[in-house]
C-alpha cells in the first residue's frame, strides 16, 4: 500500500503565533546552539520566532500554547486526544507527557491559540494535522520537580 503525501508549500497559511518576550530570548539561544546537532530543528524554530507576535509577561493570553503550559490537541487523522505540557528541554520527560520544545512537535505548538490546527511531520516522515482543543496552566499538586 502506497501512501502518497502532498509536499509542504511554503506559501501554505500557518496558523498566527504568539510568544512571552521573557521566553524569546532563551528560545533563540537554544535555536542558534543547535544549529550543529539539529540545523533542520534549528531552522525551524527560529521561523517560528521570526514570525510571531511577541508580547510582554502580563499581556500573554491564557489560550496561548507557551512553555510550562498543558495543552490538549485532537489528532484529526484518529480523533484521539491527548495532554502534554511544553517544556524547555531540560525537563522534557516522555513518560510525563512532558514534550521538549527542541522537538518537531514542540515547535509546532509553540504559541498557538485554542481551536488552532497545524500540521506535525512525524519521525516515519508521515503529516499529521493536529488540532489544539485546551490550553491551560500546568497544575503543580502532585509534581515531582
Amino acid at each position: 500500500m502506497t501512501t502518497k503525501t502532498k509536499p509542504a508549500s511554503k506559501t501554505s497559511r500557518r496558523p498566527k503565533i504568539v510568544l512571552c518576550q521573557d521566553t524569546l530570548d532563551r528560545l533563540e539561544s537554544m535555536a542558534e546552539g543547535a544549529f550543529q546537532r539539529n540545523p533542520a530543528m534549528a531552522d525551524r524554530l527560529l521561523e517560528e520566532l521570526g514570525r510571531a507576535q511577541i508580547v510582554a509577561p502580563g499581556k500573554m493570553p491564557a489560550n496561548v500554547v507557551a512553555i510550562g503550559n498543558d495543552v490538549t490537541y485532537r489528532d484529526e487523522a484518529t480523533g484521539i486526544e491527548k495532554t502534554v505540557r511544553l517544556v524547555f528541554p531540560e525537563d522534557a520527560d516522555i513518560a510525563a507527557q512532558r514534550i521538549s520544545v527542541m522537538t518537531p512537535m514542540g515547535v509546532a505548538l509553540l504559541g498557538l491559540t485554542e481551536g488552532a490546527a497545524f500540521y506535525w511531520d512525524t519521525r516515519d516522515d508521515q503529516r499529521r494535522t493536529l488540532t489544539v482543543m485546551r490550553v491551560s496552566p500546568a497544575r503543580t499538586d502532585g509534581d515531582e520537580g
